[in-house]
């Protein structure tokens, strides 16, 4: 979602996710550390450094061996495609952590019905929290 910031090819996103970071007060902003490796692959120094300022101050929620099982569960049910357990890891550290809402602008693989279902139905399974899948229009 934070690429969204600086991603011109998409004004209405772009300007949504502006509009987000803007009521930001209003929430308690977490992002994984998959979302920090993400951003230290950028290979543009530039926008590297602006993503890096964009969540600097951000707590950030660990990787752990429950975040593993819990991934590999949603991939096992299809929820997110195995090639992209990335994806599956951002679902899995949120609810691991019991985050009430993750927010992404993927709707390959995170935002999209199929995800949403399969996610609720192992979470229910594994009696663990449940959690709002949504972007950031979603949310404002």
């Amino acid at each position: 979602m934070i690429s969204a910031l600086f991603d011109d090819s998409n004004p209405e996103r772009k300007s949504l996710t502006e509009a987000f970071f803007n009521q930001m007060k209003n929430f308690e902003i977490l992002i994984s550390e998959i979302t920090v490796a993400e951003i230290e692959r950028i290979p543009d120094g530039d926008l590297k450094s602006k993503m890096t300022q964009a969540v600097a101050g951000f707590s950030v929620l660990p990787l752990t061996d429950d975040v593993e099982g819990i991934a590999s569960e949603y991939v096992r049910h299809g929820a997110v495609p195995a090639g992209y357990r990335e994806d599956a890891y951002h679902i899995a550290v949120a609810v691991a952590n019991e985050v009430s809402s993750l927010l992404s602008w993927n709707f390959r693989h995170i935002v999209r019905r199929k995800t949403r279902e399969i996610v609720r139905m192992v979470n229910a399974q594994d009696n663990r929290t449940q959690i709002e899948i949504m972007t950031p229009a979603e949310l404002l």
